[in-house]
């Protein structure tokens, strides 16, 4: 095309010259001119010369030659007729007559922050099991002569285009940036292979830099690239990730050093953070992720699929499972801290495990947190046999070091709480409540959750967690129960009648309160007059204490008066009493004496006389009336003396009697 165009510009501007020498004025200098072009239109025509645009390459076909046609391979390097290797810039060109053809092609251009790829239609055969030419011998698509002598492969190129102009053999390399497609002569077939690569690097954006910026914008600040690598040795037996391999292939953005360094094909362990990569979307895709946020009040519990065996570390004590260390695969010992993390969920996964105190709520349509969305009110059977529904809320507390515990023993907190607290906290309540009629369920409750308490906490420190309090909601009937709402209508009235006897009893605290504030008020009035009566009765009572001082005055001076004469009196009797002693008993020694003296009848006279004559002084002493007022016995003529004279007899029979007994 680029000929024929040549070709008709030559023939325009003979055409133009024709026209000039028919006018008169310029003559023979015309002719001289148009002589020149005939000769430079027919050199081009006979390919003898060709002019190369600066901006432009020329690929150079010979179109025959003494050493025949290319035997293999699509080049003709040893100066076969064919596509030649070397490629000539901007200028006039001269070349034997019916020889050689120029192909005209625009430069390789790649656009700032872009990336362009290379094909190369000849080399060597890839192996088996590789996916992309190797250019660790040669890398240089500048020197076809250098690339085929040294053993460049044909295919997609693991070395990529940056940004620039690329003086670039279309004849052997197809390069394929955003905006075109640089080739020479491409069949059908060939067309169609490398419009499904374009589709294929359309989708992974393949154009593009992955580009993972810190501010918010298609790849937020909280993103991170998983890189899949899809060429290299494949993984080991039992491996899932790619190891890493460190960071010599610079964030593989240079496949032949990642692949010295031991780099295999497969999804990678390695991440890639905020910046921008230059990777070959046919060597390594990317698949954008978000990073791991650890929220204040957790811990993340790090289980890896991928690493090196580790040592178990968790004790002989403890037989649930193995905590190794960091970058083992395991559950690891050493729990995340609160933050942000790259890590790469296809490595393992990160378990949140709570470190403040979380509510666990056995109660349908609420919840405390995360892991109570399956919990309901625990169905209780009663001692009285009644079926009421318990709402109750546990506030757990898991210590940070016991994290990886949990985990490795129930998988996470919600299983935890669903397969084993669960039923824990079930069964417990339902024994209690076995024990107790349904009232002295309600009416005992702060007395069960004290319990409760007390009980629950060995039980949650079994399963490494710390209980720190329950919470007993009100029992409630199950749909359709009327029984126990009777049974509450019945304490209800029950209370309403106590509130009743107490408001009754405070109505007549305050009618009392009320008479005594009117009695207050009555007093206030009279307040002048119950002054004056008080102060009359103060003087009262004080003249009458005085009468009272005086007149105990008075007893008292009675009192010593009446002792003084007592004492008097006393010592005056005890003085005759002692002097009438020892008269009376003088004379009982002369009675004596003369009774001694006189025996027989003569001597009980004598006796009669005195005893007499001692009556007489006694009655007269004593102050006694002979005759007394009272008389007992007898009749209105008898007297003491004869009742003397009686007894007397009485004593002289008394005697005869006894002396005429033998």
């Amino acid at each position: 095309m680029g000929d024929n165009r040549s070709l008709f510009h030559n023939l325009r501007v003979f055409s133009m010259f024709s026209y000039l020498s028919e006018v008169p004025a310029l003559g023979h200098a015309l002719a001289g001119l148009l002589l020149l072009a005939l000769i430079i239109a027919a050199a081009f025509m006979l390919g003898l010369a060709r002019y190369i645009p600066n901006d432009r390459i020329g690929v150079v076909e010979k179109l025959w030659s003494a050493k025949g046609s290319v035997r293999s391979g699509l080049l003709a390097m040893n100066g076969e007729a064919g596509f030649q290797p070397d490629l000539r810039r901007g200028g006039f060109h001269f070349f034997p007559p019916l020889q050689y053809r120029v192909h005209i092609h625009p430069m390789v251009s790649v656009t700032q922050g872009k990336i362009g790829y290379v094909f190369a239609r000849d080399g060597v055969d890839l192996p088996a099991g590789q996916t992309l030419a190797s250019n660790a011998l040669v890398g240089d698509f500048l020197d076809v002569r250098g690339f085929l002598a040294g053993g460049g492969q044909k295919g997609p190129q693991r070395k990529i285009l940056r940004e620039g102009t690329h003086i670039i053999n279309p004849a052997l390399f197809v390069v394929m940036t955003e905006e075109a497609t640089y080739a020479l002569r491409m069949n059908q077939d060939e067309q169609a292979y490398y419009e499904r690569m374009r589709e294929v690097l359309d989708e992974r954006k393949g154009f593009t830099p992955v580009v993972i910026k810190e501010m918010a914008g298609q790849h937020a600040s909280d993103q991170l690239a998983i890189v899949t690598v899809q060429d290299g040795p494949a993984l080991q037996r039992e491996e899932l990730l790619a190891p890493d391999v460190g960071d010599g292939h610079h964030s593989f953005q240079e496949p032949e050093l990642f692949l010295q360094a031991g780099g295999r094909r497969g999804r990678q362990e390695r991440v890639l953070v905020e910046g921008t990569y230059y990777l070959n979307r046919l060597f390594a895709t990317v698949e954008f992720i978000g990073k791991t946020v650890i929220p204040v009040g957790f811990v993340g519990v790090v289980v890896s699929y991928t690493g090196r065996k580790g040592e178990d570390t968790s004790g002989s004590e403890y037989s649930h499972g193995e905590l190794v260390r960091s970058g083992c695969r395991g559950v690891w010992r050493d729990p995340l801290m609160p933050g942000k993390y790259a890590f790469n969920t296809y490595a393992g996964k990160i378990e949140l495990v709570p470190t403040t105190n979380f509510v666990l709520m056995w109660q349908a349509g609420a919840s405390g947190s995360s892991f109570d969305g399956n919990l309901r009110e625990i169905t209780l059977i009663t001692k009285d046999a009644f079926e009421p529904l318990l709402p109750l809320s546990v506030v757990v507390h898991i210590d940070y070091r016991k994290a990886p515990m949990v985990v490795q023993r129930f998988g996470n907190v919600k299983q935890l709480v669903e397969q084993t607290l669960d039923p824990m906290v079930s069964s417990y309540f339902k024994n209690v409540s076995q024990t107790r009629t349904f009232i002295e369920l309600i009416q005992s409750r702060s007395e069960l959750q004290a319990g409760a308490s007390v009980d629950m906490r060995e039980r949650f420190l079994a399963y490494s967690l710390e209980f720190q309090e329950v919470l007993i909601g009100t029992p409630r009937p199950q749909p359709g129960d009327n029984k126990i709402e009777n049974i509450m209508g019945q304490l209800r009235d029950r209370q309403i009648a106590r509130e009743q006897v107490e408001t009754f009893a405070q109505k007549q605290i305050a009618a009392d309160k009320q008479r005594e504030l009117n009695e207050a008020e009555k007093r206030a009035e009279k307040q002048a007059e119950l002054t004056a009566s008080l102060v009359d009765i103060s003087i009262k009572e004080n003249q009458g204490a005085a009468s009272v001082k005086a007149a105990e005055k008075r007893r008292e001076e009675v009192q010593a008066l009446a002792q003084a004469e007592r004492f008097k009196q006393e010592t005056e009797g005890l003085g005759r009493a002692a002097a009438i002693r020892s008269v009376g008993e003088a004379e009982g020694v002369a009675i004596q004496a003369r009774s001694t003296a006189l025996e027989g009848e003569g001597a009980d006279k004598q006796l009669m006389q005195t005893v007499m004559l001692r009556l007489a002084e006694a009655f007269e002493t004593a102050r006694v009336p002979l005759v007394p007022q009272i008389q007992v016995g007898g009749g209105s003529e008898a007297n003491a003396f004869a009742s003397l004279l009686g007894l007397m007899g009485a004593l002289k029979a008394r005697e005869l009697s006894a002396a005429t007994k033998p």
